[in-house]
C-alpha cells in the first residue's frame, strides 16, 4: 500500500477523538494490529485500509494509471 495512505491513516487516528479501542471494534480491526501499524511496525492490507478510513470518515480514491490517460 502507498505510504502516503498510510501516513494519512496514521495521523487521522492520532487525531481521531475515538480512542483506539473504541476504532478497533468499530472497524473490526483487532487492537494489536492497530497498535502496530499506528506504530509503523505493521501495514495494512486495502480491505483493512478501507475498514479504517470508514471509521474515521475518510474516503480511499484510487488514481487513475497515467497510461490509461494517454492518447
Amino acid at each position: 500500500m502507498a505510504k502516503d495512505i498510510e501516513q494519512k491513516l496514521r495521523e487521522a487516528i492520532m487525531k481521531s477523538e475515538l480512542s483506539r479501542y473504541r476504532i478497533s471494534k468499530l472497524s473490526g480491526v483487532g487492537e494489536a494490529q492497530l497498535s502496530l501499524f499506528v506504530n509503523g511496525k505493521r501495514t495494512l492490507t486495502l480491505p483493512v485500509a478501507a475498514k479504517l478510513a470508514n471509521v474515521l470518515g475518510l474516503e480511499l480514491i484510487p488514481k487513475k494509471d497515467k497510461k490509461e490517460n494517454k492518447i
